[in-house]
């Protein structure tokens, strides 16, 4: 069954509204001009001083430029519209991802309480529920945790710690916790390079960047999951990337992946679960450390690689940084102090 087009749709509206100013601009040309010649003809044959006095251009340019000015308004609103409905779609499958997210763990909790309340579990099964609860609670916290960190990345709320780092010393520890957190055999990442440079980083901000992304290339990684790590320093930043061999990502995608609640729809693999805040909160983080993170891949079935480039300490963006030192600095003093 065919979808039926909506024609009270912002969009077009918008656009039959444009095409009626337009028309009407048309008609009123259109009407001065054969007027003004008419009444030129005329005008010459019996009176060139009605001439003078009866056509006046000024009016007809002012009306233009006043035209001009209200078809400009009519389109920013248009476009700060389409803006808040494209939020309002993203932020409705938001809610839905959230409450599968959450619907889905608690359901598997409760099923098991209940199991163990009406029936002789066996001493191995009882372990073995206890160790599922477990897990379904600690993807309850993980989904909470990242709604509370994007909530305190926006409202400019989140206690940061800024320091001084080694940086590939750090980078190298975060990618071997996560590889034991995510349970990945030794040789399905590789490192790879060497970067001797000092950057200002929150050490524990820049372990969700890599968990994120270490996870998400593992979501959308099918196959025998293979990931390299990069590090690498130029005169004045840290660029540090992550290549997967997984499903690819379309360019059309690749400039909304980073966006707030936006999800890929990826026909080939079933089951992939998330709210669409990860990769956001991995680029918010980047930009509170004067970084930034970019994507890019070759196509479907071609892999992934994220980029993230931090500024490298007394050499670029000095005086920020500096500014992240002596935020942290005073907020540890408030802290001891109390």
């Amino acid at each position: 069954m065919r979808k039926r087009i909506n024609i009270f749709h912002p969009i077009f509206v918008f656009i039959l509204a444009q095409l009626a100013w337009l028309s009407l601009l048309g008609l009123w040309i259109y009407w001065y001009v054969t007027n003004y010649i008419i009444f030129k003809q005329v005008g010459e044959n019996y009176s060139p001083q009605l001439l003078a006095r009866g056509t006046n251009v000024l009016a007809l340019v002012s009306g233009l430029i006043l035209l001009v000015f209200v078809l400009g308004g009519m389109y920013f609103i248009f476009i700060y519209l389409n803006r808040q409905l494209s939020l309002t779609r993203l932020y409705d499958n938001f809610i839905a991802n959230v409450t599968h997210e959450l619907k889905s763990p608690l359901a598997s909790i409760l099923l098991y309480l209940e199991t163990l309340d009406e029936r002789q579990v066996p001493e191995n099964r009882r372990r073995q529920f206890i160790s599922l609860m477990v897990k379904d609670v600690n993807r309850l916290q993980n989904l909470i945790n990242s709604i509370l960190k994007l909530s305190g990345i926006e409202k400019k709320k989140m206690i940061a710690h800024y320091h001084v780092y080694h940086i590939d010393e750090v980078v190298k520890d975060l990618v071997e916790e996560a590889i034991v957190l995510f349970k990945l055999t030794p040789d399905s990442v590789k490192i790879e390079g060497d970067a001797p440079c000092v950057c200002v980083i929150d050490r524990d901000a820049l372990k969700i960047v890599i968990d994120n992304l270490i996870d998400n290339a593992i979501k959308f990684s099918p196959g025998p999951f293979r990931l390299t790590v990069q590090l690498e320093c130029t005169p004045k930043k840290f660029v540090l990337k992550f290549t997967d061999q997984g499903v690819g990502i379309l360019p059309n995608d690749q400039k909304k992946i980073f966006y707030r609640f936006f999800r890929i729809n990826k026909p080939n693999i079933a089951d992939i679960r998330g709210t669409g805040l990860g990769l956001h909160i991995v680029s918010e983080i980047m930009k509170a450390h004067g970084g930034n993170i970019s994507v890019f891949s070759a196509g479907i079935n071609k892999g992934s690689t994220f980029t993230i480039e931090l500024p490298i300490y007394q050499v670029a963006k000095k005086r920020y940084l500096s500014h992240l030192l002596k935020v942290t600095k005073k907020m540890e003093k408030e802290k001891y102090v109390e």
